[in-house]
């Protein structure tokens, strides 16, 4: 363990010294134009979106606005997300790999358009984005990206260095006049737009099931109901199935990201390594200096080592690599994955014209998030979209989607058997100050945590979605799933989907 001041809780830096402001739940039955599911960068783009063409909107949030995987981002707007596009034109042709390109680069335009326009300050600033490597075997990969770059007319190529001279790197790929920002202070003047425009915004909040029809019903947990024309289910993991089967298509992964000062002056860019465990920096201002990012070391949610480790992996590299003084903040997301890498955005299912999903973003949420805005919003208000074939919720392509179909599905009935006959389990009395634990109750699998009070937090074990048994998050204090990634918290509230139901407590 690095020796560097740590903070004891995971938090945000976003959420710094903001006033973060706060909405109703719904009281009554409304009726709208568009329900939209999900505050996150999503939801609030779209509603920004269609309320300045006059459509009546309702965001409706689970929990606080921008709180979620927008709150927890690295916050990159770019459209170099790791090495992908010599792996989409194999799959998928040169023409879709452009497709995905001007998608984000567009959605990339769109955010620094906007900040000019409404003259928002949010840290908004330009910089080269690198993707650099130290392994023979990389570089290979590096080479054929660079290919595909110049293939898809991509502004980019290989270099030999960086201005970030104390990153070790044999080759590098840039992509030029990317840019990074501070994501709530950008979405904060949308948020007023919506309002402003006759939205309608509601937190705590939670939908529970849509019923269709040529005016779908948004059911909410507390018994409300918005009737609208058209539904965006923008919450992240969907809610809602309607035979999607999305569950059986995606997997959620978890990364880490610490925020740190560091002695030495920041020369520009942003970067992330070729290999794994991956190693991302970018730098944001905070009162007259700046911190540095720096984020990676991602897993299949529930799976691995201790997460805390993940967390002291990026520390010491911090420490060893970039001259770090301390760790000021820490915090982890959790983002989902699709068969192809593709995001879902667009019709729901190929019988559901008026309920759409956007999900699937990768990590690289920023630009495909406010890309899936711009899709589902020409969907509705101009009936089509360039890219609306691209995204297509209900593609199949054989390669990959077979081979990571199996893999992905087989690994989760592993985990569900593992999880009733391999359990290790503690006494009680045994689990430390700070510790989480599986334990047996009159019989019953349960999880258990001890605060740093002394005090016991027991709840049932067992995932309210498809009945995996979930496992201890040191890190961050929560108890995750290893099959479809819910997440709870010591006292078994829901903090990710796709869960519905919240872990009950246990009497001991």
């Amino acid at each position: 363990m690095t020796n560097l001041k740590w903070p004891q809780f995971p938090e945000p830096y976003w959420r710094k010294n903001l006033e973060l402001p706060s909405f109703k739940s719904l009281e009554e039955d409304i009726t709208t134009d568009v329900t939209i599911i999900g505050g996150g960068i999503t939801g609030i783009t779209a509603g920004f979106l269609l309320s300045q063409k006059g459509v009546k909107v309702a965001i409706i949030e689970a929990g606080n606005l921008l709180n979620g995987t927008t709150g927890h981002t690295t916050a990159k707007v770019t459209a170099q997300h790791g090495i992908i596009y010599d792996e989409f034109i194999s799959h998928f042709g040169e023409e879709k790999a452009k497709q995905y390109y001007l998608a984000n680069d567009s959605a990339r335009a769109f955010i620094k358009d906007t900040v000019q326009q409404l003259g928002i300050d949010c840290d908004f600033k330009e910089h080269d984005a690198y993707i650099y490597t130290n392994s023979d075997k990389e570089l290979s990969k590096l080479e054929k990206e660079a290919k595909a770059y110049e293939k898809l007319g991509i502004p980019g190529s290989l270099v030999d260095e960086m201005p970030l001279k104390s990153l070790p790197m044999k080759k590098a790929l840039v992509m030029k006049g990317q840019a990074q920002f501070h994501p709530l202070k950008y979405l904060f003047p949308l948020v007023e737009s919506i309002l402003k425009n006759g939205g309608q915004i509601f937190e705590k909040t939670t939908a529970v099931d849509i019923e269709e029809g040529t005016h779908p019903k948004v059911k909410t947990r507390n018994g409300k109901t918005l009737t609208s024309k058209n539904v965006f289910c923008c919450s992240h993991y969907p809610f809602y199935d309607a035979a999607g089967f999305y569950f059986a298509r995606m997997y959620q992964e978890r990364s880490y990201i610490v925020a740190v000062k560091s002695n030495e002056p920041y020369p520009g860019g942003m970067y992330i390594s070729a290999e794994t465990p991956t190693r991302s920096v970018r730098t944001t201002p905070i009162d007259d200096d700046n911190l540095l990012l720096l984020s990676g070391e991602g897993h299949k949610t529930g799976h691995g080592i201790n997460t805390m480790k993940h967390y002291e992996a990026l520390a010491n590299f911090g420490k060893e690599v970039l001259g770090v003084t301390d760790v000021h903040y820490r915090w982890s997301a959790q983002d989902i994955y699709t068969l192809d890498k593709l995001p879902y955005i667009g019709h729901f299912t190929s019988s559901s014209k008026n309920i759409y999903i956007a999900t699937g973003y990768r990590k690289w949420g920023m630009t495909n998030g406010t890309a899936a805005a711009m899709i589902l919003t020409d969907l509705i208000t101009k009936g089509t979209s360039p890219y609306a074939e691209l995204y297509t919720p209900s593609r199949f392509n054989a390669d990959p989607d077979i081979k990571r179909f199996i893999e992905h599905n087989a690994d989760v009935a592993y985990q569900l058997v593992k999880g009733k006959v391999g359990m290790i389990h503690k006494h009680l009395e045994d689990i430390a100050i700070g510790e989480g634990a599986h334990v047996r109750i009159d019989g019953q699998k349960c999880g258990a945590y001890r605060d740093e009070e002394g005090q016991l937090h027991v709840v049932d074990s067992t995932c309210k979605h498809l009945g995996c048994e979930v496992e201890w998050n040191d890190g961050d204090k929560s108890w995750d799933c290893p099959c479809h990634g819910s997440r709870y918290s010591i006292n078994g509230d829901i903090i990710e989907g796709p869960t519905e139901l919240s872990l009950k407590k246990v009497d001991f």
